[in-house]
């Protein structure tokens, strides 16, 4: 800010004057910014160059994820280099299952499950992103395209995790033991479904 001020200061006063020809300057491009790069047009063009910058916002979900949100990379208690390796490279394994499940149960998620049609309905690469009519609707009733609650993906696996496989032996003859599953609720089925999880055993 300073620099569009000019502050004179005296024993008895202080003067604040703002310097309006720098001001209009900036002003004049106000949202406006460039984007540059040393790949060649012919890899990567203009509207793909800006489409890669905006995909950042996907890298800083991805490490806010692995830092809190889901993962919680930190705080690392090991000494040893190999362990503190060993730690983050299973914590990028699990995030790149997290993203591939993400992906596949977006129709049960509040995430946009039709990408295309919002991408279809932009008019311009450096548009403000929209959500799909699809991805509004799920949210405003709260319901998938099946009728089914809508999750977050917090919420959805709290819900998978009440799944449980019991071994049942009897008392007298503990060696003749059998396996014994819940009946799946709608959504755990289909989020199974979504998933490529056999159910039928």
């Amino acid at each position: 800010m300073a620099k569009h001020f000019e502050i004179t200061i005296t024993d008895d006063d202080l003067v604040i004057a703002r310097k309006s020809q720098p001001i209009d300057e900036e002003a004049a491009l106000d949202g406006i910014y460039v984007v540059r790069t040393n790949v060649t047009p012919e890899v990567l063009d203009s509207p793909s160059t800006v489409r890669a910058y905006k995909s950042l916002a996907n890298v800083e979900r991805a490490f806010r994820s692995l830092k809190t949100v889901d993962l919680e990379i930190r705080p690392i208690h090991h000494r040893l280099v190999h362990r503190v390796r060993a730690h983050v490279l299973l914590c990028m394994l699990a995030y790149y299952v997290e993203w591939h499940m993400r992906q596949a149960l977006k129709p049960v998620l509040f995430d946009d499950h039709d990408r295309p049609a919002a991408e279809a309905a932009r008019n311009s690469i450096v548009a403000k992103a929209t959500r799909s009519q699809a991805a509004r609707q799920k949210a405003a009733s709260k319901r998938t395209d099946d009728d089914l609650p809508v999750h977050s993906f917090q919420s959805l696996l709290t819900d998978l995790a009440t799944v449980t496989r019991n071994t049942m032996a009897m008392a007298d003859s503990p060696e003749h033991s059998f396996l014994l599953y819940p009946k799946l609720t709608p959504v755990q089925q289909r989020a199974f479904d979504l998933l490529g999880v056999p159910t039928k055993l």
